[in-house]
């Protein structure tokens, strides 16, 4: 996450204009609403493991445990994910797993 961070800051310096609007829509999508913080990140986390995106993984994962999802609530979306996704999500899934782990 270190890694990715310094470079979306070098980004953010070569491409203010969009990293300022990204951010601005991070916001807005993740402020609580109706829906609370949690789901909104296990949200997060379920598109980023069907999508495949690892980084991804590592920030909603990190995100939807600070927002205090449990292991378990964690456990049951990717569930959902893996339904959703097939056998790619599966395997992406292992990544979630590994990163539960590794912020616990």
């Amino acid at each position: 996450m270190k890694h990715i961070r310094s470079y979306t800051s070098k980004l953010s310096h070569a491409l203010p204009d969009v990293m300022k609007s990204f951010y601005a829509l991070n916001k807005a999508s993740s402020t609580e609403g109706v829906l609370d913080a949690k789901t909104k990140e296990l949200i997060a986390l379920a598109i980023a493991v069907a999508t495949h995106c690892d980084d991804c993984i590592a920030f909603h994962t990190s995100s939807a445990l600070k927002a205090g999802a449990t292991q378990e609530e964690i456990v049951e979306m990717l569930g959902v994910a893996i339904f959703m996704g097939g056998g790619p999500a599966l395997m992406y899934a292992t990544h979630v797993m590994e990163a539960v782990e590794e912020l616990l």
